[in-house]
């Protein structure tokens, strides 16, 4: 076709009237981006997007959340906390956020309690707590579940029979569990059987953390008393010997098994084969999406049976050693033998549920003791774990502890000297724009040729 000079105007104007339209729909979709906001996270760990259990906490907290931060007018940095803050904004619209320089305003940041720049002051319902810098999910959401507990329950523990102290400092003790549980709006109370008529029916649960001495039928009646009022128990055993709380085993279907785990996999951890790591979590609120490994130093086989009677739902929640077994001889000597051990995997944890009047009622029995000691508790997974059973216990199934989210897409790993590095560099920030931009104007060269 033979292009003439008024055919040409007039794919001159059709052109440019194509041009003006299309940068008039690029202006309405700017001016529409204010206010209607639209995101998809595509990354493999969807890390720009909150957890389910952190939605969860979020949805149970109807009031406004008002969050002041403490940082200097640095443009860049202010960039990065809004970034962060944005993901809990996009799914609470109430979630007010205020910036304050405390270089400006000294007084305000000394009133808060400011210790370090960027620290954040968040308030719900005329409770605030702080939270410093570098700000992780779990630990925001952690801090979100403390502000939402209105009503501090008590976790109270038996003692005066030997038993692992919850504000204990010794190695044994659960005193560094016990502290993560305070700050997590737990408060610690240890009433004495020996004087009060009954153990208090407004706890949130007792904890029976391995006595080294015989607790009192007196004290048993008590507590068999609470269990059949519905109360809740996280017991955690040493050993076979319940040390006279037989009475409470039997009311819970509980039978404990001589005899000690042995996990030959520790060796290749590095630990000692008396330390069983987990192999397998049951399916059930404390161990959903938790994946991080747990270990637990001279583990028992426990087992729970649900009947018509005692109308309990078990559930088995760790199984350890499936390269081990139960020993049931001489820890000086340890050898599979197959005519008196058993070999794993073993459990060593259970969960009972029942319903009782118009309430639920909950206990959790562990076959170890050790795994929230000082010692212990750190490792691995142990610290969430226990929380996870203490939140369950009292009825907090949406605050299970939220787990660290792993991002599989934010390290590429290329090998010392490799020329991966500078081909990847040189390509995508040159030779890529270059190609592109020469396949354009081949493409235009040929078209305007046809």
């Amino acid at each position: 076709m033979k292009i003439n000079p008024k055919l040409r105007f007039q794919l001159f104007m059709q052109n440019s009237f194509f041009v003006l339209l299309f940068l008039a729909l690029v202006a309405l979709l700017g001016y529409a981006s204010r206010d209607y906001y639209v995101a998809r996270d595509i990354t493999q760990s969807n890390r720009n997007t909150l957890t389910e259990g952190s939605l969860n906490v979020l949805k149970q907290m109807p009031a406004p959340i008002n969050i002041t931060v403490f940082a200097s007018n640095d443009d860049e940095y202010r960039r990065k906390i809004h970034a962060f803050l944005a993901r809990y904004q996009r799914s609470k619209l109430d979630m007010n956020v205020t910036y304050v320089n405390p270089a400006e305003q000294p007084k305000l940041a000394q009133e808060a309690g400011i210790k370090s720049e960027g620290e954040l002051v968040v308030e719900y319902q005329k409770r605030s707590e702080n939270l410093a810098p570098p700000y992780v999910e779990q630990d925001m959401t952690n801090l979100l579940v403390r502000l939402s507990r209105s009503n501090q329950r008590a976790v109270m523990y038996l003692e005066g029979h030997g038993e692992r102290n919850m504000i204990g400092v010794k190695s044994h003790d659960l005193g560094e569990f016990g502290r993560n549980l305070e700050k997590k709006g737990f408060k610690l109370a240890n009433p004495d059987l020996t004087k009060l008529p009954a153990v208090p029916t407004d706890g949130a649960m007792l904890v029976i953390a391995g006595p080294q001495v015989d607790v009192s039928a007196v004290e048993v009646q008590k507590i068999i008393t609470y269990l059949e009022a519905g109360g809740n128990l996280l017991w955690l055993l040493e050993d076979d010997n319940l040390r006279g709380l037989q009475p409470v085993a039997d009311f819970l279907g509980l039978t404990v098994y001589p005899g000690t785990v042995v996990d030959m996999s520790a060796a290749q951890q590095g630990a000692d084969v008396k330390v069983a790591f987990n192999g397998l979590y049951g399916e059930h609120a404390i161990t959903k999406n938790f994946m991080l490994r747990t270990l637990f130093p001279e583990a028992r086989k426990i087992e729970a049976r649900g009947t018509f009677e005692n109308g309990w739902e078990v559930s088995q929640l760790v199984e350890v050693a499936g390269n081990g077994w139960l020993e049931k001889g001489s820890l000086d000597k340890i050898n599979f033998d197959d005519k008196t051990d058993e070999a794993g995997p073993i459990n060593i944890a259970v969960a009972l549920e029942r319903v009782y009047g118009k309430k639920g009622q909950r206990a959790v029995i562990v076959g170890n003791a050790n795994f929230l000691s000082n010692t212990f508790v750190t490792n691995g997974g142990n610290m969430d774990f226990g929380i996870n059973m203490v939140n369950w216990l009292a009825g907090d199934d949406n605050f299970i502890t939220i787990q660290p989210r792993p991002l599989k897409d934010v390290n590429v790993a290329i090998p010392p000297g490799s020329l991966a590095a500078p081909v990847i560099f040189l390509g995508f920030r040159y030779a890529l724009p270059i190609l592109l931009l020469v396949a354009g104007v081949w493409l235009w060269w040929r078209r305007r040729k046809a």
